[in-house]
């Protein structure tokens, strides 16, 4: 079926509470393992159905947000949602609990009850309000940002659009174009004020009710983590502050440098070289196109996942109006196959996005592929492994870039591996900023703004901004996982360790690293963070002076490009 086939229908809520409750009831009542093993794969089809239409309306509200039915089909779904995940919490009490739990555990693996455990954690109908508000507030944030009309050089442009400006050659241009999206965030700094400030007191009061002393261990709970917790995240932090900003220092002189400035300003970094950044060549069919010569070159398995992503409709890659910044993927669980969402605008991060994000539509196609009875639960991974397929995948792509940039390929392999590093520290802050925020919860916005300057010097103390109004601390609002996603952002970093680990294989052993990663995507969900690591055999990135041994080689890679003739 082609994605535009794919039929919504609302979820009638009532009629799920009884239906799904009736098969929970059942479950509860078997008298055999065998039966209780049927009933998890019944209860998990009919959530399957459920879960792709919520999904559904979602993705066809974030493709065009003006779309007036589903809109207020993503409203009337918000209020929806926390009512099913007390269905789901109900559920999972008792297949905690089941009668036959040891023959249940040998089927489906101890890591489902542990974060079964977990999640029970997260949830009581005592915040099934305070869900909702939640979802209103995540929601008026996507429709904030996406709404965004920058009038600049006599046309209107979206945010992802106005990026080709941010990039150019033209020092005036790069500065103008930065100066009008600054200017469209302060107009409407008011409401980022008050949807961030809204979202943090709704989370800080869920985490009181649940027993919490604030949010971050909550925060961490619902994010399915269970190798892990904050006191880990905070060393590991502090190797990205002594090993990778000194190396980012480093990289942001020779490329001022290159730019032949003096007095770097914040429009400034976007632009590596003064002949200008890599450029994809073409337009969007070009660039899908020239993906699957490289994915029919990469292996048989990639070259059939992304003829099936292409041929089905399965991919929405245009910047257009009325849609959501970023990118993403997501599963339709009925259809047991991903979905992928992106913005093209004509720049290198056209092929960032596509590569990464089919980097984690890639696992979650194996995994349905390779294991058609798989659980819901035991698609994907915790956030921070998810994040591993799609960045390593960047780097499996690096042999065929000569496809999409010609000329500029070396450019793009530079500045590629550039940006991944100066990444960790920007990641760092995004998460210290976070702990900062729901550790002090009721501190007014201005002072949340001026804590973030304060973090934003010690991990990119380089960067000066030519606003006021992003240098008072404000530029955090363009992120969209502060807003929706509480402690998410750390994964990333997490994930670039990782896939710098697979960089570095890939260079010695280009067989074992894909076998590697072949395997990392077939175990899908079925194992924790840690878990997954030892089994591929990579080192864990909280063992003190794991960093620096990752960074070691990717600094020697970095130095093997003489940067001053790209």
């Amino acid at each position: 079926m082609n994605f535009n086939e794919f039929k919504y229908e609302p979820v009638d809520i009532s009629k799920v509470k009884n239906e799904l409750g009736a098969l929970v009831d059942e479950f509860k009542n078997a008298q055999s393992a065998k039966e209780q093993i049927r009933l998890v794969q019944e209860i998990n089809d009919y959530r399957s159905h459920v879960d792709t239409m919520f999904q559904l309306c979602n993705v066809r509200f974030t493709i065009n947000t003006l779309d007036k039915y589903y809109a207020k089909e993503q409203d009337d779904n918000d209020m929806k949602m926390p009512e099913y995940q007390a269905i789901i919490d109900s559920y999972y009490r008792v297949l905690n609990t089941a009668k036959y739990k040891d023959a249940l555990v040998r089927k489906y693996g101890e890591l489902l009850f542990k974060q079964i455990e977990v999640q029970l954690k997260t949830f009581s109908p005592a915040i099934i309000e305070d869900l909702k508000e939640e979802n209103k507030w995540s929601s008026q944030y996507s429709k904030l940002i996406s709404s965004a009309k920058i009038k600049y050089k006599g046309k209107t442009y979206n945010l992802p659009s106005m990026r080709k400006f941010m990039v150019s050659e033209d020092r005036r241009t790069r500065s103008s174009a930065f100066k009008a999206v600054s200017n469209w965030f302060e107009v409407h700094c008011a409401e980022f004020d008050e949807i961030y400030d809204k979202l943090v007191h709704i989370r800080d009061t869920m985490a009181h009710k649940l027993g919490f002393e604030n949010y971050d261990q909550l925060g961490y709970y619902r994010l399915g983590r269970t190798d892990f917790g904050p006191e880990e995240v905070k060393a590991y932090r502090e190797q990205i502050y002594k090993t990778v900003v000194p190396i980012a220092k480093k990289l942001y002189r020779k490329q001022a440098k290159r730019l032949n400035l003096k007095g770097m300003k914040s429009y400034d970094y976007n632009l590596q070289f003064t002949n200008g950044n890599a450029t994809p060549i073409g337009d969007t069919n070009t660039k899908v196109n020239n993906a699957i010569q490289m994915y029919d070159e990469m292996s048989p398995e990639t070259g059939e996942f992304f003829h099936h992503m292409v041929d089905c409709g399965l991919i929405d890659l245009d910047a257009k109006p009325g849609k959501m910044s970023g990118g993403y993927t997501c599963t339709f669980s009925e259809y047991k196959t991903p979905f992928v969402f992106s913005n093209f605008n004509g720049t290198s991060g056209d092929i960032d996005v596509l590569t990464h994000e089919m980097g984690h539509a890639f696992m979650a196609y194996t995994v349905y592929k390779n294991h058609p009875s798989v659980l819901n639960e035991q698609v994907w991974p915790t956030y921070e492994a998810c994040e591993i397929h799609s960045m390593s995948m960047e780097f499996f792509a690096y042999p065929y870039m000569e496809r999409f940039f010609e000329k500029d390929t070396k450019k793009y392999l530079y500045s590629h591996l550039v940006d991944a590093v100066e990444f960790l520290p920007y990641g760092a802050a995004i998460d210290e900023f976070q702990h900062f925020v729901y550790e002090n919860p009721n501190v007014k916005p201005v002072e949340r703004r001026a804590k973030w300057r304060e973090i934003e010097h010690k991990y990119q103390p380089h960067l000066k901004y030519s606003t006021p109004f992003f240098e008072s601390g404000a530029k955090w609002f363009q992120q969209l996982h502060v807003f929706q996603s509480p402690f998410y952002y750390i994964d990333y970093t997490l994930a670039q360790v990782c896939a710098f680990a697979f960089f570095n294989l890939m260079r010695e052993d280009p067989k074992a690293a894909w076998d590697k990663y072949l395997y990392l995507c077939d175990l899908g969900g079925s194992k924790s963070f840690l878990n997954l690591l030892k089994a591929i055999k990579f080192v864990d990135p909280f063992k003190p002076r794991s960093i620096a041994k990752i960074m070691k080689p990717i600094q020697a890679y970095l130095n093997s490009f003489d940067d001053t003739k790209l």
